[in-house]
């Protein structure tokens, strides 16, 4: 281990620090003053930005550490920054829920951080084991966080569920990884790519090892037909927590879908893609047609979150550099537009009661006309409206299908999307054209507003200028 090694895992080792330093500054923080926990934590993350930028590889630049168990690259490090980004927002947006229902707790910030840490390791894994510890560091701090309110008893049954369906995933998927160091003798992903491009590997092994991969992959982004965890978790955990799991660990579902398809299993190409075109297809399908019949909210958003992984997944299954750029790009777009759309619902909230139900959203236009609008704009880009940032997401990722030869499931896309737009549209219509059911205004700090403000106009911003993020994404994979 050497000093460049360890400066390449600096934003790593920096966040690992500071959250065990607020993990034990906490318990010295009185309940009253619990605010200094999350100013450490939001300080927390603007360092590792710091740090994470300061290192930032350039396009085509790679650096291995650790035995080549650790990569930094521009791919890894263009995600990281999105990721502190959004958790930092996902902190503001929590502390007036927090301190609403009476969970302004030390927990929710340094499980959130070291969820932080599981991502970035992940993100930058070259190994096998690296990613299998950056995903379970994730996946360990993400069930405590959905089991944050002790007294809820849908928090409590939506936390079991998560942990069982969750370690039965990452079983099938440990289990996937062992058949490929069985079939290639190689934990490195560097490794396993080359032993399949020199024709070494039991074929067998390295048949059920890819689909026991698949799976895995499939069920961390939420995917059909590993998509029974999602409905529950959103619905049961509260909504800074479904805030969390609906945006930052997307962006690790698609470094993970990545990592291990094109930087390891790249030369099963064929393979993998046959599985992703059903995974896909199933899940633009299931998660329009079934969000319709929502009347809960976070139901809603959940279905729509499994329809999104459906159209990310079109970008990852063109195996090209532009359909990984696209994904990515979408992956991205998608964390954003969700954290908008919870933050409004946290908005909303009140009186010890969450707003989880379509009613609840009656007439906010009168209530309060500037968040309606708002949220309204989150809605439209959500359903891919032309000019909003969800519609060149998803304008890029058809792009790349059509481009991969598979015409036909993108114009299942297309069609999902109008049926999509439905249960968006029904959204603005109950805020503009019904009457509200309660007349009291919407309250909320000045932090929380300023930065919801800017959470829905990138929505807009983003869409008319979106040339910039994806040229960024792009510079990801092409050097």
């Amino acid at each position: 281990m050497t000093l460049a090694e360890l400066q390449l895992a600096l934003p790593e080792i920096f966040l690992l620090a500071a959250a065990c330093g607020i993990l034990l500054a906490d318990l010295f923080i009185p309940t009253e003053r619990r605010g200094l926990t999350h100013m450490l934590a939001v300080v927390a993350l603007v360092f590792t930005a710091i740090l994470t930028l300061r290192l930032m590889m350039a396009p085509g630049e790679v650096a291995y550490a650790f035995s080549d168990t650790f990569v930094r690259d521009r791919f890894s490090d263009v995600l990281k920054v999105f990721s502190y980004l959004i958790l930092a927002g996902a902190f503001v947006y929590a502390k007036h829920y927090l301190r609403q229902f009476d969970l302004f707790k030390g927990e929710f910030y340094t499980l959130s951080l070291f969820a932080l840490l599981g991502v970035m390791v992940l993100m930058s894994s070259a190994s096998l084991i690296t990613l299998y510890l950056g995903l379970e560091l994730l996946a360990l701090s993400t069930y405590a966080l959905v089991a944050l309110d002790r007294e809820s008893r849908l928090g409590s049954e939506a936390a079991m569920k998560y942990f069982i369906l969750g370690s039965l995933a990452s079983g099938l998927m440990l289990y996937g990884m062992s058949l490929l160091y069985g079939a290639t003798g190689s934990l490195q992903l560097a490794g396993i790519s080359a032993a399949l491009g020199g024709g070494a590997g039991d074929s067998m092994l390295l048949t059920f090892g890819l689909v026991f991969i698949v799976i895995g992959v499939a069920f961390k982004l939420g995917a059909v037909p590993f998509h029974m965890w999602v409905p529950d978790v959103y619905h049961g955990a509260p909504l800074p927590i479904a805030l969390f799991v609906s945006s930052v660990p997307k962006l690790a579902g698609l470094a993970l879908a990545i990592r291990l398809l094109d930087n390891g299993l790249g030369g099963l190409h064929a393979d993998w893609q046959g599985m992703l075109v059903v995974i896909a297809g199933l899940s633009l399908i299931l998660g329009n047609v079934v969000a319709i019949a929502q009347t809960n909210i976070k139901r809603m958003l959940a279905y729509s979150t499994i329809s999104h992984m459906g159209f990310m997944l079109l970008g990852i299954l063109a195996g090209t550099p532009e359909g990984y750029a696209a994904a990515m790009f979408y992956a991205i777009a998608y964390a954003i537009m969700s954290a908008g759309a919870f933050a409004v619902l946290i908005l909303v909230s009140a009186d010890g009661r969450e707003a989880d139900q379509l009613d609840d959203f009656k007439g906010l236009a009168r209530r309060n006309p500037w968040h309606a609008f708002l949220m309204m704009m989150i809605l439209f880009s959500l359903a891919g409206i032309p000019v909003f940032l969800g519609f060149f997401a998803k304008w890029q990722v058809i792009a790349a299908t059509i481009a991969a030869g598979f015409t036909w499931l993108a114009v299942l896309g297309v069609l999902t999307a109008v049926i999509g737009a439905f249960y968006y549209l029904r959204v603005v219509k109950l805020m503009y054209f019904d009457e509200p059911e309660s007349d009291r205004p919407l309250t909320a700090p000045v932090d929380f507003r300023a930065v919801l403000t800017v959470n829905g106009v990138a929505m807009l911003a983003l869409g008319i200028f979106s040339g910039g993020l994806i040229s960024l994404c792009l510079s990801a994979f092409v050097g």
